[in-house]
């Protein structure tokens, strides 16, 4: 939980959703997302090695740490940016969306958030 709050959210929420999604076109700081975007391959990659061996990612079962870490999974695979190829993340995710309290309160359509810096 900690990791997602302190590392995957920030450079996901912060820097690309924000930055790319929320951002006007005009606006975009292209370095900064770039940057971002890299470091969110890098906490991919991280779970992508986690869940190569285990459906979720303490094992087994879903716990707390899939359900904080599952919230961006939603708005980065739904955003038209390219991605390195993450198949444990990928059937992860497909675990996550076959959960109706994540169909209920993850995939909340949100592109009326599109190039709105407002809340």
């Amino acid at each position: 939980m900690d990791w997602s709050q302190t590392a995957l959210q920030p450079d996901f929420l912060g820097g690309v959703f924000w930055g790319f999604f929320r951002t006007p076109e005009s606006q975009r700081d292209w370095s900064a997302i770039h940057k971002a975007l890299a470091r969110c391959e890098q906490h991919f990659a991280k779970l992508e090695r986690l869940l190569e061996a285990t459906p979720f990612l303490l094992g087994e079962t879903l716990s707390l740490a899939d359900i904080t870490a599952g919230t961006s999974l939603y708005r980065y695979f739904g955003l038209e940016i390219a991605r390195s190829p993450l198949p444990a993340v990928e059937r992860w995710y497909q675990l996550l969306q076959q959960r109706p309290p994540f169909r209920k309160h993850v995939m909340i359509p949100f592109e009326e958030l599109r190039g709105r810096l407002d809340y």
